[in-house]
């Protein structure tokens, strides 16, 4: 049924909302869809409601503050920054604010349940060692009055009742009901009841919603394997049945080696990278890697979306959006005829919107403004920092940030280190260094937070500045002479390709030609501080007392893969390369679509893709026939017709770079090949496989 929304949006306001191409990512294509993920950097544990025609997402943001991050969007696809629950942890221990050797790394706040019941804005948390944590505002901007629950209920589902009772859902496995106090104070003594034993396969990260009159219970389980499921029962209490309703939809991206350490062990975060253990990772197997934890929310067209994360290589995690089928009475995640899996690129929730609402629908944006001139009174909303900072030993001073050197031997234990999320695919972080302020034994520079972590940045010894860079995972300090006694300024760069997990750091003098220091490094996904990479600006001293400063200005972030515009090749005649058989797809004579098998290239090979406008293409080989599947597109069911109105109508999916895929919106399958049983094209495939090798992912190349 969605797919006759397509055309009635008027194209010029597609053009009017792409004003201008994007220069960081967003999700939005400009053309009435969206392609995954919604942000291509971390954006754990994702819960979602709608209030009125506005959205809001809630996510985890662990030791780093301001914390608890909230985003709002209009339209589910574009969304903006618009508050944190709290600037800092209000507790008064060491390990909050990093002193002492003592730290939450991997710990802070996680798992957050937003709600908005009683004219207020519920966000429902845990810190570990601290129990339930609560806040509450009239306003999603704030401020927000934070209530400690305490308590043992952790990544949890909060429901507020027709009744006026509230309850929290919460477990791994055996899943447990207990009910709150209305005022926030606490648990109510006594309730707590087990509503779904273990043994049923249901595993965490819960999220709870009442529709027409039925109880839902989204959750998750990594064991042995990432899945969403979703239990349902007449009453809160239960009895539920559970079923399965999205798995093994990794987007063609498979897990990557992860930072591991001893059984039994703490990991010392100052330790020698080179004692860190390594867990490869099969580029065929699903493993936790695919989309599973998140929250459902139903569109003000009607339509109901699952926003869910994924873990994804040296990024961390990120958030999916993906369309809800209603069948049985079961939320399944996809589209009718390929349930469990979903688009990469699908139409945009508010695509039946009339032509009035569309013009007053959200401009294509980025969440977050990464560059940053520190010319404001305040830091923008995309920085954090690493733990509670020391406020007296930072400022923004004449249009530079200062940082204050405070004592630490290595820097994921250096104070006041400013950390902004990396983004994905690519893109290159650059930095103006200053270094008069500098003191003997200080180190400032530019860093990855991670583990194993990295940086480049100048060291002052005595009199002498040395460029250094360090890798902790190979315990590594490479050395660049310079001379930094003219104009102490210097500027650093690390550039990152995430999709493929390495990243360089480069400096220069001027601004306009930068040299390479160290080597291209292996980047690692991990869950010991359960982030992903960060940015990093730093001022620490290594001999143990506070020194001088450092300052930082003009911090840019440029993303050469942002602009997708001319990803689909509307209007050339290419090639049609599958990943799998490594072979052109060829429009054989005799009317089916197979393989060649020497690399023809005669015009059999050649096809030419037709714009149908919104995504939407055809494919004309160039002896005049053009695709049509038959039947219920099964091997040999992939044909041709001289007639353009019976061609076959595929929504391009987007894979960047030159990969892509093509889904019908007849039956909801891809078109693919096997590789191995020698059966001609079909369109019966429901998605990629994680290493891109069963034969529904292809590449396109031109032909000139």
């Amino acid at each position: 049924m969605l797919s006759r929304y397509f055309h009635l949006i008027p194209l010029f306001l597609f053009s009017a909302l792409l004003s201008a191409q994007p220069t960081s990512w967003t999700a939005d294509n400009g053309n009435g869809t969206f392609t995954n993920p919604l942000f291509y950097d971390e954006f754990s544990d994702p819960d979602i409601i709608r209030v009125g025609d506005d959205y809001y997402l809630a996510g985890t943001t662990m030791h780093t503050v301001p914390g608890l991050v909230i985003l709002h969007s209009k339209d589910l696809v574009n969304w903006e920054n618009i508050s944190y629950c709290f600037d800092r942890f209000d507790f008064p221990e060491d390990r909050f604010a990093l002193k002492n050797h003592q730290e939450i790394y991997g710990q802070g706040i996680w798992a957050p349940c937003i709600r908005y019941a009683n004219g207020k804005f519920y966000v429902f948390s845990n810190i570990n060692g601290k129990g339930l944590q609560c806040y509450t505002s009239e306003k999603i901007e704030g401020p927000w009055k934070h209530h400690n629950l305490q308590g043992n209920i952790y990544d949890l589902a909060v429901h507020f009742d027709d009744d006026g009772k509230v309850y929290a859902i919460h477990g791994y496995g055996t899943v447990k009901c207990t009910e709150l106090k209305p005022d926030m104070s606490g648990p109510i003594e006594g309730t707590e009841r087990v509503i779904i034993p273990e043994g049923n396969g249901v595993g965490e990260g819960h999220h709870m919603y009442k529709i027409n009159g039925m109880y839902y219970l989204i959750s998750t389980d990594y064991s042995p394997n990432g899945r969403t499921l979703c239990s349902r029962a007449k009453n809160i209490w239960g009895p539920y049945e559970t079923r399965v309703i999205q798995a093994d939809e990794t987007y063609g991206y498979h897990g990557v080696a992860r930072t591991t350490v001893p059984r039994g062990t703490r990991y010392r975060i100052g330790e020698d990278g080179t004692k860190f253990g390594t867990a490869p990772a099969s580029p065929d197997a699903t493993g936790c890697d695919n989309a599973h934890q998140g929250g459902i929310v139903q569109a003000k067209n009607g339509t109901w979306w699952a926003l869910l994360m994924q873990d994804f290589h040296s990024i961390g995690r990120t958030v999916c959006l993906m369309p809800i089928t209603w069948e049985d009475g079961w939320p399944m995640i996809g589209l009718k005829g390929n349930l469990g899996r979903a688009p990469r690129t699908y139409m945009k929730p508010d695509q039946c919107m009339t032509s009035a609402q569309m013009e007053d629908a959200q401009p294509i944006h980025a969440p977050y403004n990464r560059d940053e001139d520190f010319n404001g009174k305040q830091l923008g909303r995309i920085w954090q920092w690493n733990h509670n900072p020391d406020d007296k030993m930072w400022c923004l001073k004449g249009g530079r940030l200062r940082l204050n050197t405070v004592p630490a031997e290595q820097l994921m234990w250096a104070r006041n280190t400013l950390t902004q999320r990396v983004i994905g695919p690519k893109s290159i972080a650059t930095v103006e260094l200053y270094v008069k302020g500098m003191k003997d034994g200080d180190v400032c520079g530019l860093g990855n937070i991670n583990l194993p972590c990295s940086w480049i940045g100048v060291v002052k010894e005595g009199k002498d500045f040395s460029l250094r860079c360090f890798e902790q995972l190979t315990n590594d300090t490479v050395f660049a002479p310079i001379d930094l006694s003219s104009n102490g300024k210097i500027y650093l760069r690390c550039i990152g390709d995430y999709d493929n997990n390495q990243a360089q750091y480069a400096y220069s003098t001027d601004g306009k030609e930068f040299i390479a220091l160290g080597r291209m490094m292996p980047l690692q996904y991990q869950l010991i501080t359960f982030q992903g990479s960060r940015h990093a600006l730093f001022a620490y001293n290594i001999k143990g007392k506070n020194g001088g400063f450092a300052e930082f200005d003009n911090f840019s972030v440029n993303e050469p893969m942002a602009d997708r515009s001319k990803n689909i090749p509307i209007g050339k005649t290419i090639r049609i390369i599958n990943k799998a058989t490594k072979q052109p797809a060829i429009a054989l004579k005799h009317g089916l679509l197979h393989d060649t098998f020497n690399r023809d290239k005669s015009e059999l090979t050649q096809f030419r893709v037709i714009d149908c406008e919104q995504g939407h293409v055809t494919l004309q080989c160039l002896d005049g026939r053009y695709i049509k599947v038959y039947g219920n597109g099964l091997p040999g069911d992939v044909r041709f017709t001289t007639d353009p109105k019976e061609a076959e109508v595929f929504l391009w999916q987007d894979y960047l770079g030159h990969d892509f895929m093509l889904l019908s919106l007849k039956n909801h399958k891809y078109l693919g090949k096997s590789p191995t049983t020698g059966s001609s094209y079909s369109l019966d495939f429901n998605g990629p496989d994680p290493a891109r090798r069963n034969g529904a992912v292809f590449e396109w190349e031109e032909v000139e």
